[in-house]
């Protein structure tokens, strides 16, 4: 072989391999950036098995201590019965002391389990800060490798977003809820104008039924402690790049999706009940991203393919992910702005 053909030879080689590492820098960049969304984060979190490492164990048994009660917190809510047949004698029959007494005695222990239930959607907002601050940290170069790493906290923030939804599901189902309390509120009231001793208010005090009352007045409350804990985040973290967050929540919601649809990934779900819990998580992570962002989740800037997200979600059984699909109807922020793409509004539009 001729010197110049050896040199032909070695610059095409020379060129090709360059090329080639250009390549894949660039795919590697677009999946760690997201700007690209056919080039996703691509690995497996595992929501089933993750366990803490040594690094993620301080924030880890802080947040476990909040999810152990966060499941009787959902037994609970799901047990509650209310006290509308005792009300309803009492209003019937105001003049009757006897069913008065009976309707008050009823209420005073339920409106015991909504403080319980308030107070710890406090608890909930205090462990995902704790999760926030570890996740968008800057220990690692991106969101992807954050997750990916600390698996174990990618998972209790998802088993948060999951514990959120199922709640204002099983709230928005029950009435009673909050007819309990605003009774409470009413007889309480007509207790101190008539000098009655009100051994109830032991129970909520005014200042704290007023807030009780506007966490309950919410209709998705739960998911307006994370929105509001993830807004008041960002501002409290002003070194922080709003990026880390929104980045954060973004590819969570990109690993949900591509775990659902991708058939290698979904097979190595050993329960059913995890793809529930991934839809969960991936339609709490699109509102939350939906609230911090400054232009919200449908917009063409965003980072999130909400297109992608939604036929994942049309793909699944109906009955399955309705209220899912309303979550995203009706408690988002910026889907109705002008800017929102008129096929993503369309698709989740029908019925």
């Amino acid at each position: 072989m001729s010197p110049i053909t050896a040199l032909e030879h070695w610059d095409i080689f020379y060129f090709y391999d360059q090329r080639k590492e250009y390549r894949n820098m660039g795919n590697l960049l677009k999946v760690l950036t997201c700007t690209d969304l056919e080039q996703e984060p691509n690995f497996f979190l595992d929501f089933e098995n993750a366990q803490p490492t040594e690094a993620e164990r301080e924030v880890w048994e802080k947040v476990d201590l909040v999810l152990k009660d966060a499941r009787g917190i959902l037994d609970e809510l799901q047990a509650y019965k209310g006290a509308g047949q005792e009300i309803r004698e009492a209003i019937q029959n105001p003049n009757d002391e006897a069913l008065q007494k009976v309707a008050w005695v009823a209420v005073v222990p339920l409106v015991g389990k909504l403080k319980k239930f308030y107070q710890f959607s406090q608890r909930l907002e205090a462990a995902l800060h704790s999760l926030l601050g570890a996740l968008t940290s800057e220990t690692y170069d991106n969101p992807t490798q954050n997750l990916e790493r600390e698996q174990a906290l990618a998972k209790q923030f998802a088993e948060i977003l999951h514990f959120t939804l199922r709640f204002d599901e099983l709230k928005m189902t029950n009435p009673a809820i909050q007819n309990d309390f605003s009774y409470y509120r009413r007889t309480l009231s007509r207790m101190r104008i008539n000098n009655t001793p009100t051994e109830g208010e032991k129970e909520v005090n005014n200042e704290l039924a007023n807030r009780i009352s506007l966490f309950y007045a919410d209709a998705t409350p739960m998911l307006k402690t994370l929105s509001d804990g993830t807004t008041k985040f960002v501002s409290e973290n002003k070194n922080l790049p709003i990026e880390n967050t929104t980045d954060c929540l973004s590819t969570m919601a990109s690993v949900c999706k591509v775990m659902l649809e991708t058939p290698e990934y979904r097979s190595r779900f050993t329960s059913e009940e995890t793809v529930s819990f991934c839809l969960r998580v991936m339609v709490g992570v699109i509102i939350l991203y939906d609230y911090v962002h400054p232009v919200g989740a449908f917009s063409k800037s965003s980072k999130i393919d909400m297109k992608g997200c939604i036929k994942v979600l049309r793909d699944q059984p109906p009955n399955s992910v309705e209220g899912l699909l309303n979550a995203l109807r009706y408690t988002t922020k910026h889907l109705n702005d002008e800017s929102t793409n008129k096929t993503i509004k369309s698709m989740l539009q029908q019925q």
